[in-house]
């Protein structure tokens, strides 16, 4: 059937006006980044488009989880950057600005926390008991403002009071690696949160204090749990 002269003329004028608005839309955009970044906006770094999180990074009920697991998880946001650098510390108590830190920092305080200072505990351990520490930085004497910041000291510290365990990882647990290529030691808390299987870990490696899926990927050196906490 064939449509009367008029109304086939109005339908190609319609037509040819709606694609000259769309190519003149689509020429806007070309030219002005900011409009065409609104108009499509992007997906986010990191996660599919529409897949959301993995469900068990997420696991763990914050109100649950042990007070040292708390205690730890609160630094994250607030300590923000790694800094080994020597600093002279009051005593006892003493601690660095908390925006930055050391791993052994995440566990000191974290432990602070729960009443432990180990600062305090670590320093009079020494004193009376110096043969039985690392002599890895030329001490000769126990040194309050660093030795109990240094891995090695709380690996010791931790064994001879008898935190170390050899059983499966609970939240709240502390563990102690040499790190993959550097041997450096390194430190941090077992999560109640998991990813899969495997719980994570609240430690700052580099970036400030962060919570993630490092247990394995590092050779493991000891693993410590509060006295307290070693009852099933």
């Amino acid at each position: 059937m064939r449509l009367p002269r008029r109304l086939g003329s109005a339908a190609l004028l319609i037509a040819a006006a709606l694609s000259a608005a769309y190519f003149a839309h689509i020429s806007r955009l070309s030219q002005n980044p900011a409009a065409r970044a609104k108009a499509v906006p992007p997906a986010p770094i990191g996660l599919p488009e529409t897949e959301p999180p993995p469900a068990s990074s997420q696991a763990g009920n914050a109100d649950n989880a042990p007070p040292i697991v708390r205690a730890a998880r609160r630094q994250i946001g607030q300590t923000v950057r790694y800094d080994p650098a020597y600093t002279a510390l009051d005593y006892p108590m003493g601690d660095v600005p908390i925006e930055k830190g050391v791993c052994s920092d995440v566990v000191i305080r974290a432990l602070r926390q729960q009443g432990i200072d180990l600062q305090q505990l670590v320093h009079q351990d020494m004193k009376a008991n110096f043969s039985a520490y690392p002599k890895r930085w030329g001490l000769k004497r126990p040194d309050p403002n660093i030795d109990h910041r240094r891995v090695p000291n709380l690996e010791a510290y931790f064994a001879r009071q008898g935190w170390a365990v050899q059983d499966e990882y609970r939240a709240g647990d502390i563990v102690s690696w040499r790190l993959t290529g550097s041997g450096l030691p390194h430190i941090g808390i077992v999560s109640d949160r998991k990813s899969g299987d495997t719980p994570l870990i609240i430690h700052n490696i580099g970036a400030g204090t962060r919570e993630e899926d490092i247990l394995f990927r590092h050779e493991i050196v000891g693993h410590f749990r509060q006295p307290a906490l070693a009852a099933p």
